[in-house]
């Protein structure tokens, strides 16, 4: 199976870094897929979820409030403003970063339909997956 490597930094330090299959970035205009061999492109990201799936068909979601992304053939590069990895071993570290990713969305907007749409939207995937 083909793979891609993924990026995501924040200004905290590194979010994610590893060999994925495809990832699902919210970009400025809409979702969009991005798989091994893809159009190089740099692109705004808006607030949401990208979604990250693994080699062994698992996913990882990181929710974040804004960035670029730079994809190119063989390499995705994430810079986002604020990101946070939606995930954990336990139920509990799961609902932490939930609730992290909620704070993090919630300042950034005072659009609280936006906010609440990309908010379940974290919420379903992450419960979704894990």
């Amino acid at each position: 199976m083909q793979t891609i490597k993924l990026e995501i930094v924040s200004p905290e330090g590194p979010i994610f870094k590893g060999e994925v299959s495809s990832i699902t970035l919210p970009g400025s205009e809409g979702e969009f897929g991005v798989l091994p061999g893809h159009a190089s492109l740099l692109t705004l990201l808006k607030a949401g979820v990208i979604d990250i799936e693994k080699s062994d068909s698992k996913h990882e979601i990181v929710a974040i409030n804004w960035g670029y992304a730079e994809v190119d053939e063989t390499k995705v590069t994430i810079l986002a403003d604020g990101a946070v990895y939606v995930g954990g071993d336990s139920s509990a570290e799961i609902e932490k970063s939930i609730q992290n990713a909620k704070e993090l969305l919630q300042s950034i907007s005072s659009d609280s339909v936006a906010i609440a749409s990309v908010v379940s939207k974290v919420e379903n995937v992450a419960k979704s997956r894990y």
